[in-house]
């Protein structure tokens, strides 16, 4: 479906990747990987006709519908849920002539219209558009709400919701899990795994790629690599033939340096010269192996916190909230030296307050908050990259924070985080939204706290810089409470989940993927509780009409949850062998030659489950679209 031939991209004078050469077929999820700045939102730009290939071909059928996320959200005044539908092109187009003809009583051509709009799900729409809205975050009440009114954060939710609106054969998504909690990356992750088009994602989250990506494209030292299976597959295969290349570089390296010795001592023998010369041609046509730089460019820790209290800090019958809104009641809280506490809740229940409070940014409405003496706080979040000065450099900001530090050993821990050479003296305006968030984590680590709050603190950073903080976060010393929707982080770092729910604060007796069940059944509560049958709201229905007309809706409706049901199970079958192919495709041992049968069958066999998969997704799509609108009559 796309293919690329030996293309090369430049921004600017700088050459992001050469001689890329592949082809993403229909229905593949393919996950964009690499470091900040090799080029991934430039591949993206090629694919949308933004930017032309300096070198090569990329082409695609004709007419394909490519729906992506917007960066800018107008601040309009149409409602948000009007904003999603916007969307859906071709139903926006077709609601436009239908208007047309009407004021036209062109009746012929609004009965063509209204046959159109019901192949394409028309009618549906807006049961849809409000479907997505909800999966991610919005409250029935806010799909009237105008656009404008939303803050930042929730107007790149409604350019996602647009995004997923259109009936796409290509996804494009940028990092769409950055203005998510933890809930809306669950929905939107089960929701991409059943998109039946082809989807590319950029994405700094493993867990999110490892459940979505069938293929993984990888930007490194100037080369794409596709690869097949999700990210912990291309790990492996990455680390093998990275482990490859470097004993091929070391065994080249020692012909070498056996051909330079051999130079060295005969070149100057006319007995030798010739044999001398054919050598230097032959180093001269050698062609280098790359040595693999496979290093993380950050290298930090926590040094080890100074004296610390038993309790460090404690919150006593804590109520929390703004004005007279209590979001949470009753809070009681202990953090010990060595906790490690991740909090869990839907959004707007309170967890953002929660880690607020225990900074001290926020004082609770009653109860009371006691520190101890020896309480050293390292609060991380968001709106903290808003407070550094942006015409000042990393270095300036050390420098006001230790007067008493050598520029030589401030210039040496900014190198952990990657700020080399010249960066630790430019601006820090025109950093990247990665680079700000480093920068605040820098100082954080530097003030060696005892109690670390962190809000969201993998938002804009690379794999390379997340792997870096979880592994300096797992010897850490003090005491650890976190928000964040990385669950690879939650599980690496946290041994203890608080639920943040219904105004409380408990205890999670479970783990990640019963906190997924846990959501989903608070789904169908919420459900039943907002939706009441057409036959409980109808007026003058007694108890016993009641009861005939919801048990003839459930007859009527069971052949479509039946078919779903099927359909569902139909996609989790071919789902389990196709991982369980790409699974033996990502094993080395299959591509030998003593295989080649093995290798032949099993791909064979992947072809099938594909197809088999993508008819079944589309099934599974139309029992549900038809479900739905059979709940709405």
């Amino acid at each position: 479906m796309l293919n690329f031939k030996n293309i090369a991209l430049r921004r600017g004078p700088r050459l992001l990747f050469d001689e890329a050469s592949f082809t993403i077929h229909q229905g593949e999820k393919v996950g964009i990987t690499g470091a900040n700045g090799a080029g991934k939102s430039s591949f993206f730009a090629l694919i949308r006709d933004e930017l032309h290939p300096d070198a090569g071909d990329f082409s695609m059928p004709p007419g394909l519908e490519i729906a992506h996320v917007a960066q800018e959200t107008p601040a309009a005044e149409c409602s948000a849920i009007d904003y999603v539908m916007d969307g859906d092109r071709e139903l926006r187009r077709l609601q436009a002539e239908l208007k047309t003809a009407e004021a036209a009583h062109d009746g012929l051509k609004q009965a063509e219209l209204h046959a159109a709009l019901d192949v394409i799900g028309g009618y549906e729409a807006q049961a849809r558009a409000s479907r997505l809205m909800s999966g991610l975050g919005f409250k029935p009440a806010q799909e009237q709400a105008a656009v404008g009114s939303f803050s930042g954060g929730w107007r790149m939710r409604l350019n996602l919701a647009q995004a997923l609106m259109c009936r796409s054969d290509v996804l494009l998504l940028d990092e769409p899990t950055n203005h998510l909690d933890l809930d809306a990356v669950i929905w939107l992750q089960d929701w991409l795994c059943r998109y039946p088009g082809t989807l590319l994602l950029i994405s700094h989250d493993r867990d999110f790629l490892d459940a979505i990506a069938d293929h993984i494209a990888h930007i490194e030292q100037g080369k794409v690599n596709l690869y097949t299976g999700n990210y912990s597959a291309f790990e492996r295969m990455r680390a093998e033939k990275l482990a490859q290349q470097q004993a091929a570089f070391q065994k080249q390296q020692r012909e070498i340096a056996h051909i330079q010795s051999f130079i060295n001592r005969f070149k100057a023998q006319a007995t030798k010269a010739r044999q001398a010369q054919s050598r230097i041609k032959a180093l001269e046509r050698m062609e280098l192996i790359a040595q693999a730089h496979v290093d993380s460019p950050f290298h930090f820790s926590f040094a080890e916190p100074g004296r610390m209290s038993n309790p460090l800090l404690t919150l006593d019958t804590a109520d929390i909230g703004y004005g007279e809104r209590i979001v949470v009641r009753k809070a009681g809280l202990s953090l010990s030296p060595g906790d490690r506490v991740g909090l869990l809740g839907p959004n707007g229940a309170g967890k953002s307050s929660l880690i607020k409070v225990l900074a001290g940014a926020m004082a609770p409405l009653a109860g009371k908050r006691n520190e101890s003496m020896h309480l050293k706080i390292g609060y991380f979040a968001q709106h903290q990259l808003e407070q550094l000065r942006m015409e000042e450099s990393p270095l300036w900001h050390f420098q006001k924070l230790d007067p008493q530090a050598t520029e030589k050993d401030l210039r040496n821990f900014l190198g952990g985080f990657d700020f080399q050479g010249d960066k630790v003296m430019e601006p820090v305006r025109p950093f990247s939204g990665g680079e700000k968030a480093r920068l605040v984590l820098a100082l954080l680590v530097y003030q060696n706290p005892n109690l670390l709050l962190l809000d969201e603190p993998t938002n804009h950073l690379d794999l390379e810089m997340r792997e870096a903080l979880i592994m300096a976060l797992q010897d850490y010393q003090g005491a650890l409470i976190t928000v964040s929707h990385d669950r690879h982080l939650l599980r690496s770092v946290t041994d203890r989940l608080l639920l943040v729910a219904d105004g409380k604060v408990e205890p999670f007796d479970g783990d990640l993927d019963d906190y997924k069940n846990w959501l989903g059944e608070q789904k169908k509560s919420e459900t039943k509780d907002t939706a009441p049958s057409d036959a409980a709201s109808a007026p003058g229905v007694n108890r016993k009409d009641q009861r005939r007309l919801e048990a003839e809706r459930r007859q009527r409706n069971k052949p479509l949850l039946d078919a779903l049901k099927k359909a569902e199970q139909a996609v989790e079958k071919f789902h389990q062998e196709q991982r369980q192919l790409e699974q033996q495709l990502a094993d080395p041992a299959i591509y030998h030659e003593s295989e080649k049968n093995r290798l032949k069958d099993v791909m064979a066999r992947k072809t099938q489950v594909d197809k088999a998969l993508e008819d079944a997704e589309a099934l599974w799509l139309e029992a549900e679209e038809k479900l739905a609108a059979a709940q709405q009559d």
